[in-house]
């Protein structure tokens, strides 16, 4: 869909030195996510691009990997050279056995 033109790392590639940024929906963030996830929904990042490091390797995820790919896309338009899709997104995540927790703290899903 997006080619090779577009960075991906792997769940297994991802470090504790990363920042992880989901750009799932509010609910889906709610119902499980990555317990150091940042959440910065698609459609707000234009308007809270500040919030993304730039000194640092930037992992982004979605449910699996369309979304956040557009992300890395925008993100590398406008100068962020340290920035991967992370392959399979929260699917690949939760089954390769990283923890989904929920809001609430209690182990999450991933709808």
């Amino acid at each position: 869909m997006f080619g090779s033109q577009i960075p991906t790392v792997t769940v297994s590639e991802i470090t504790d030195d990363t920042y992880l940024l989901d750009v799932r929906e509010d609910d889906e963030w709610a119902a499980g996510h990555a317990p150091e996830a940042h959440h910065l929904p698609m459609m707000e990042l234009p308007a809270r691009i500040a919030e993304v490091p730039t000194d640092r390797d930037v992992a982004v995820i979605c449910r699996s990997g369309g979304r956040s790919a557009q992300v890395v896309a925008y993100l590398m338009r406008n100068g962020w050279d340290q920035v991967r899709n992370v392959a399979g997104g929260m699917g690949d995540w939760a089954s390769t056995g990283r923890p989904v927790v929920a809001d609430n703290g209690q182990p999450g899903r991933v709808l």
